[in-house]
Parts: C-alpha cells; structure tokens; sequence
C-alpha cells in the first residue's frame, strides 16, 4: 500500500473530560462519509487501519492504510456501516479520541482530535503523550 494515501492531522483537545465510550475511537459524520467513499471501489479492503509509528519532531505519528483483514490483537471500531482498526501498539493513545476529516482550499485530511496529547509539533503531523 502506498504510504501517502491521506495525511493526517493531530491537535491536541485541552480541557476536555474524557468521557467513557463504547469504541476507542469515534468517527464523525465527515469521517465515516470519507472512508465509505475510499473502500467505494476497493472491495478487497474490509477498513482502514489506524497505527503509530516513531517519527516527526515530537515524537509519534499515526498512520492509516487500506486492511484486507483483522489482526488478532487489532480494536475493531465499526461505526455507520465503516470499520477502522486499531492497531495494539496505538490502543492507548487513541482513548477517547474523535477521528474527523476536513477539506479546505488547500487540503483535505483526516483529523484526530485527541485529548490524551502532552505536545505537538508545529506542523501538527506528530505529538507526545
């Protein structure tokens, strides 16, 4: 899979009571709209796969991917029909986070708002927890 599929923004959510929900994850409406239309034409992919990987100024970054299948230690979020999974390894930094997508003039990327961050970096692609 190509690793440039989407980018991927990070902003950290201040002030904000971690509220307990059924999924690790919570998909908005714009988000659930976007993979729908990603995996549209891709029927060998079941969902995309969410992970973290070591990288950028501040640390971590996640990535997303086209899956073809479960894992057996993946969190499987299914949500308006979509199905996100999360890797193990991203488990923990993902509690209670919203995963939303936003198009401007300039760009259109996949947003997770996350209120477990410490820092970001200045572009906003990688964070600490």
């Amino acid at each position: 899979m190509s690793a440039s599929m989407v980018r991927a923004t990070v902003r950290a959510v201040s002030k904000r009571k971690i509220l307990p929900t059924r999924a690790a994850l919570t998909l908005t409406p714009a988000a659930v709209s976007k993979i729908s239309f990603l995996l549209q034409n891709k029927p060998e992919y079941i969902g995309l796969k969410v992970g973290v990987r070591t990288r950028g100024c501040n640390g971590l970054t996640y990535t997303l991917d086209y899956t073809k299948e479960k894992d057996k230690s993946d969190e499987e979020v299914l949500q308006d029909g979509v199905r996100v999974f999360i890797e193990k390894k991203a488990q923990l930094t993902l509690l209670g986070t919203e995963m939303d997508f936003v198009e401007s003039k300039l760009s259109s990327e996949f947003v997770f708002n996350n209120p477990n961050i410490k820092g970001t970096c200045g572009c906003g692609e990688s964070f600490n927890i």
